[in-house]
């Protein structure tokens, strides 16, 4: 205790709190299910077998699995998989993983499996991702859909992301001439389980087009399995699949008793004699109340870097992971610790960073990094410093530590004595877990792992309730199927007569909404668009509404001459953090593209184009900058009207107003044409965040009026899939009223 004493001394925040983590083992299986022969020397946990029962039982459809981070959901995933494959009664799996990071790290693990199952030569395991389908297909002379359809009907085992299941299901991938259940109706009916993995990181969107994607198969298809594996079960998620008709069967360590906690060493043997299995060893965690601003992460990381020193330097051979949400954090601060941190290997891990340098990171001593390191990868560390956006990324960073005992370094076993973690949270958190009348953490306090857990998912959904979102958006995505797009097209419309019906039924039970409400509210958007853009086609509102991640309407196509990489320097990243921390210099579409291409043939490696097709501009990357740069966006008219409406609406004219940068005037002359999906509150940005309580790296901006130049702006705005989910709390500052609804 002396060690965490000092550290902790070392910190300036007075209102900074710390608390131990106790050990967390794992339940052997009491039996293990029949036809089920496992590799030597190879036992299943109690969540194990029962999930492999669940995916057996004919009346289950759907399971959730919350075991924790680091306690084998995989292979509980993919077992029946694996045992069919030996009994040659192939049992085909879709899985769906967040990032494309995650799905190879996955592809790797199950070709282990198979290797161990010997089952190398029988099972056939594909990986989809958008730059490797345009890659394939680009290769083979066919349309995309023709390689989705090819792939999915030539493996057993798919890896891919939600985002691909969910374009596919809305006909993306097809002509307007297609039949909308081409692609679809084959690959629904050929697989029997879909896994959801790390669940607990998709948002209110992402868990909309989920339920409206399960019941459109619901109604078109055969039975099938979904199998969601998260280490924090959701809610609202449970709530919205029994409203469905689907009764899932919950599988949870915690509350059957399968997770043990123990206080000494002698509980620990005990325990590993009777077959448990170490999860998680004890941490020692403490919470950094920081104000919610953009650069508040990064002041304090560069203000605290001797803790993080000394650390090191009382613990030779430790390895740690710095996990923030802001890229340019990660950019600014990695070469400013690799000088400081001298004596150590520091090296960065972002969506921003070419694949040698993540491949390089994973043996570094100490990593920065972002998302691309919190999903999939299994780092061995035993000191951390995370900041989270919610309760499910607080949770699953968290879950980076503590999970091996030792690494290796130069051939040599090096044992961790202790794990150590910081994490970086907004104040008013901090006061509902450690300060307010009822908070349930107190200084200095042992707790177990789950009860932990769940007292941060309680209190961070008091902070990011975005649960308005289903009623007042998710009913545009079911318009959207049920449309003459979807299962009303003339192609289909006989055959799925019945199914159309029931599933806009379901629909509106689920959401709790009006369909016809909802197609009067998507018409009336359009007609607006058309008035507005002067165009004949297209709907902005309904299409962030329907996209699972949201347009990026602000996308810019970035030349990197910091990557190393060639291959590797075509990246994309959105304008307001290009405006805040780069140095860059315009480029061309023509010359961008030109380069692209001659970089592909010099180097042998496809690149792929997809992603810069709907970019706003492009650009070369020639640094990060030091410090953060001020800037707002500006509009043309009446900005009070405009908040004073209370809706998500589409705006033109918007620019952006950067006293001394050069290039700005290029950028605005492409912006202020494109319509942006908005919602403008009368608060600026700081006290927009504090009174709705939103993450501190939520996308919301400073907006002006044209004309003003005083500091500061009196107005903040969010774009996109943001402005829906900013316009499901914004209610909260009207000062008389109820809800408003989305028209």
């Amino acid at each position: 205790m002396g060690n965490i004493h000092f550290l902790r001394t070392q910190i300036q925040h007075m209102s900074d709190y710390q608390i131990t983590l106790k050990s967390v083992y794992s339940c052997p299986a009491a039996e293990i299910p029949k036809k089920v022969k496992l590799p030597e020397g190879w036992t299943l946990s109690w969540h194990q077998a029962e999930t492999l029962k669940a995916i057996r039982d004919p009346n289950i459809d759907v399971i959730i699995n919350t075991a924790m981070t680091g306690d084998g959901k995989s292979l509980a995933a993919y077992l029946e998989t694996l045992l069919q494959g030996i009994l040659q009664g192939y049992y085909n799996v879709i899985g769906l993983y967040p990032t494309n990071e995650l799905a190879r790290d996955q592809e790797i693990q199950i070709k282990q499996y198979l290797e161990l199952f010997k089952l190398v030569d029988e099972l056939r395991v594909s990986r989809l991702s958008g730059p490797e389908l345009e890659i394939y297909a680009e290769s083979e002379n066919i349309k995309k859909w023709e390689a989705i359809a090819t792939r999915t009907q030539q493996s057993e085992i798919i890896l891919t992301n939600p985002d691909i299941f969910h374009y596919l299901h809305r006909h993306a991938y097809l002509t307007p001439k297609d039949s909308p259940n081409k692609l679809w109706s084959p690959i629904d009916t050929r697989f029997k389980l879909f896994i959801f993995d790390e669940f607990h990181i998709f948002t209110a969107p992402q868990i909309a087009s989920v339920i409206n994607t399960m019941l459109l198969i619901k109604h078109t298809n055969r039975r099938k399995k979904y199998l969601f594996l998260s280490a924090t079960p959701d809610e609202q998620l449970i709530q919205l699949l029994q409203k469905a008709g689907f009764q899932p069967k919950i599988i949870d360590p915690l509350t059957e008793n399968k997770y043990r906690f123990p206080d000494t060493a002698s509980q620990k043997f005990e325990l590993q004699a009777e077959g448990w299995r170490q999860v998680s060893g004890a941490i020692s965690l403490t919470f950094i109340s920081l104000e919610p601003t953009y650069q508040a992460t990064e002041t304090w990381l560069w203000e605290n870097r001797n803790l993080i020193e000394d650390y090191f330097r009382q613990h030779p051979g430790s390895k740690g992971a710095i996990i923030l949400n802001s890229i340019a954090a990660v950019k600014r601060l990695t070469p400013r610790f690799k000088e400081f941190l001298h004596t150590l290997r520091v090296e960065e891990n972002t969506s921003l960073t070419g694949k040698g340098d993540k491949e390089r990171s994973l043996e570094a001593d100490l990593v920065l990094g972002t998302s691309t390191i919190d999903v999939g990868v299994d780092f061995k560390i035993n000191f951390l410093i995370f900041e989270s956006a919610d309760a499910g990324s607080f949770i699953q960073r968290l879950g980076r530590l503590g999970r091996h005992d030792s690494h290796e370094k130069d051939g040599k076993k090096i044992a961790f004595n202790q794990f150590t973690a910081y994490t970086l949270i907004p104040n008013f958190l901090v006061a509902r877990l450690f300060e307010d009348k009822d908070a349930p953490l107190v200084a200095d306090g042992i707790y177990d792992r789950p009860k932990f857990h769940a007292q941060i998912r309680d209190n961070y959904r008091k902070i990011n309730d975005f649960r308005g979102y289903y009623k007042r958006w998710a009913g545009v995505q079911s318009v959207l199927i049920s449309s003459s797009q979807g299962l009303a097209h003339p192609t289909i419309k006989r055959k799925f007569a019945e199914s159309h019906k029931a599933f806009k039924k379901d629909c509106e039970q689920v959401f709790d909404t009006s369909l016809g409400r909802v197609r009067g509210c998507v018409k009336k958007w359009t007609i607006e668009w058309q008035e507005l853009s002067k165009q004949k086609t297209g709907n902005p509102i309904a299409e962030d509404a329907c996209s699972f991640r949201g347009s990026s309407s602000l996308q810019c196509g970035l030349y990197d001459l910091t990557e190393r990489n060639e291959a590797d320097r075509f990246k994309t990243y959105d304008l307001p953090g290009i405006l805040s921390n780069l140095e860059i210099e315009p480029m061309t579409e023509s010359v961008y593209m030109r380069l692209l291409q001659e970089t592909a043939e010099r180097t042998g490696q496809p690149i792929p184009k997809g992603r810069f097709e709907r970019c706003l501009a492009f650009m070369k990357l020639q640094a990060y900058r030091e410090e953060r740069i001020n800037w707002k966006f500006i509009y043309p008219g009446d900005l009070a009207e405009v908040a004073d409406a209370w809706k998500v609406q589409v705006l033109l004219g918007i620019q952006v107003l950067q006293p001394g940068n050069r290039w700005i005037n290029e950028i605005n002359k492409r912006l202020k044409l494109r319509g942006l999906v908005s919602y403008v509150i009368r608060y600026p940005v700081q006290e927009a965040k504090k009174r709705l309580q939103l993450p501190m790296h939520f996308q919301i901006y400073p907006i002006d009026e044209s004309g003003r130049h005083e500091p500061g702006a009196p107005y903040s705005v969010a774009f996109g899939q943001s402005a829906l989910l900013l316009d499901t709390l914004a209610y909260r500052l009207k000062s008389k009223g109820g809800e408003m609804w989305i028209c």
